[in-house]
């Protein structure tokens, strides 16, 4: 009886899954539209009002994106002032949307990898994950790890896509 033989361990190539730098973290929105006063502006005593007694604690080592709902131009002033609340309390909070937040939040894991451990490996990134913006993280990925990879394919082990490979 013939033994069954992992080729692609034999092989050497390490495969590496973008679910990996996917955020874990509690994501919470700050939707200002509804200190909107009558849907369409934003009344500044009334906006300091609501700075002023709005429960920041919630937000305690979560991931927050503020933004607006509405159809409406909310003066600058307006997300300063909500981002000096989320400051010391909020794990991380940016002016955005959702896909903002994750493209950060999924920058920072990947900055975050010491790719000394990769130093002339050859690498498969596997294509298929649940990741917000996989062209935007695998692009930032590939430009990490090409300064010490050998070589970088995209897909599985059976049918890959190369994407880099260092020159001798």
């Amino acid at each position: 009886m013939d033994e069954i033989v992992n080729k692609v361990e034999e092989s050497g190539l390490i495969q590496m899954d973008m679910e990996t730098f996917k955020p874990k973290i509690e994501i919470i929105e700050i939707d200002l539209a509804p200190q909107l006063w009558q849907g369409l502006v934003l009344k500044e005593n009334e906006f300091r009002q609501w700075i002023k007694v709005h429960d920041w604690s919630i937000y305690k080592n979560k991931a927050v994106y503020v933004h607006c709902n509405a159809d409406a131009i909310i003066p600058t002033w307006a997300f300063v002032l909500v981002g000096i609340q989320l400051e010391g309390v909020a794990y991380k909070s940016i002016i955005g949307n959702k896909t903002d937040l994750l493209q950060s939040l999924t920058a920072d894991n990947i900055n975050s990898l010491d790719i000394s451990e990769y130093k002339d490996a050859r690498l498969i990134i596997k294509g298929c994950s649940e990741i917000a913006s996989p062209e935007f993280a695998m692009t930032l990925l590939v430009q990490r790890l090409k300064n010490v990879a050998k070589s970088i394919m995209y897909g599985e082990p059976c049918s890959t896509v190369p994407l880099f490979k260092r020159k001798n």
